[in-house]
């Protein structure tokens, strides 16, 4: 979209270019992982890059486990329900590009909550910088850590699948307040997180991909949250 990371990519060996209106060249695997955010017309850029992939190898687009309609925090896996079109803009569009993917032969890897580090991405750190948060404290989410976001797409890519579903978590849901539990028990941050004060609300899902392990081959590298932060018992 931008131009604003180009010189991070090219340090780094990668041959960046902005949003391109035609496909002039092909390539054997192909991974579409940009956010709808800034897009005008998501399932049109999932197109305009299924066509810069010569059939061969792999496609892939990364998706969000959200679209799943499960919200009593009860159980979900890879064939779990999804959220009917039409009730939500936001899953609308995922579902859309979805869609466009599984027509030219491509795979979905439907990702839960990403996080990467201490400091950077994830709910605790915006939790934390909030310090008291307006939502219920028993709502499960679902995590996987960026770099196992990254090493099962790779897996995925490798397999070299047709028209499938994955799911990426790292299987160990967690509430929010075990999340801050854990965020506290870990010693490792400076700021002190006050408490959610929500009573009312959706609840969450509790995901399991055994069934994409088990076909892709792949384990996470953090296996828990509680492992990322070094407080695994």
């Amino acid at each position: 979209m931008t131009a604003d990371h180009h010189d991070e990519l090219i340090n780094m060996g990668i041959t960046p270019s902005l949003k391109w209106t035609e496909a002039t060249q092909k390539f054997p695997y192909v991974i579409f992982c940009a956010p709808p955010s800034r897009s005008l017309d998501y399932p049109g850029d999932v197109r305009l890059a299924a066509l810069s992939w010569n059939g061969e190898g792999s496609f892939l687009f990364t998706s969000t486990s959200a679209i799943f309609d499960c919200s009593d925090n009860g159980a979900c896996d890879e064939d779990g329900p999804v959220v009917p079109i039409g009730r939500s803009p936001r899953t609308d569009v995922l579902l859309k590009a979805e869609k466009v993917i599984l027509e030219f032969g491509g795979c979905v890897l439907r990702l839960a909550g990403l996080y990467i580090s201490l400091s950077d991405r994830g709910a605790h750190v915006y939790w934390l910088q909030k310090g008291t948060v307006d939502s219920r404290p028993d709502h499960i989410l679902n995590l996987i850590h960026y770099e196992d976001a990254a090493s099962l797409s790779i897996a995925m890519l490798k397999k070299k699948i047709r028209g499938q579903i994955f799911l990426g978590c790292d299987n160990h849901p967690l509430s929010r307040q075990e999340i801050m539990d854990l965020v506290a028990k870990s010693g490792k941050f400076s700021k002190k997180f006050e408490g959610f004060t929500g009573t009312s609300g959706p609840l969450g899902k509790r995901l399991n991909n055994s069934k994409t392990r088990e076909e892709i081959g792949w384990e996470p590298k953090y296996p828990s949250f509680a492992h990322f932060l070094g407080v695994a018992e």
